[in-house]
């Protein structure tokens, strides 16, 4: 049986993984990185779908040292982190800084 798409609980599952991951991405413990992904995620859960989800999650998974070298250019961004939210998560942020947010 398929669940309409307007039935209320068939969002729920999604909505509490959004929820779930933008805690995580506001909590990772160095921050400098809750305020590039957690404030990517602050202005962008809501559009991302499982797929985007999936990416962000996976970041989230990485060890902020790691992640802190991609984000300032020290190392180059591991090929499977290399995605088009990686992409839109750090122009957001150059944008951010730019208007002196």
């Amino acid at each position: 049986m398929t669940v309409p798409a307007t039935d209320p609980s068939a969002a729920a599952p999604l909505d509490i993984r959004r929820r779930r991951t933008l805690f995580r991405a506001r909590h990772r413990g160095m921050r400098e990185l809750d305020i590039v992904i957690g404030g990517y995620a602050e202005a962008h859960i809501a559009d991302l779908d499982e797929a985007g989800l999936d990416m962000l999650e996976a970041l989230l998974e990485v060890r902020d040292d790691e992640v802190f070298g991609w984000l300032v250019g020290r190392t180059p961004v591991a090929a499977a982190h290399d995605t088009p939210l990686w992409r839109a998560m750090t122009a957001f942020h150059a944008a951010s800084l730019a208007a002196g947010r």
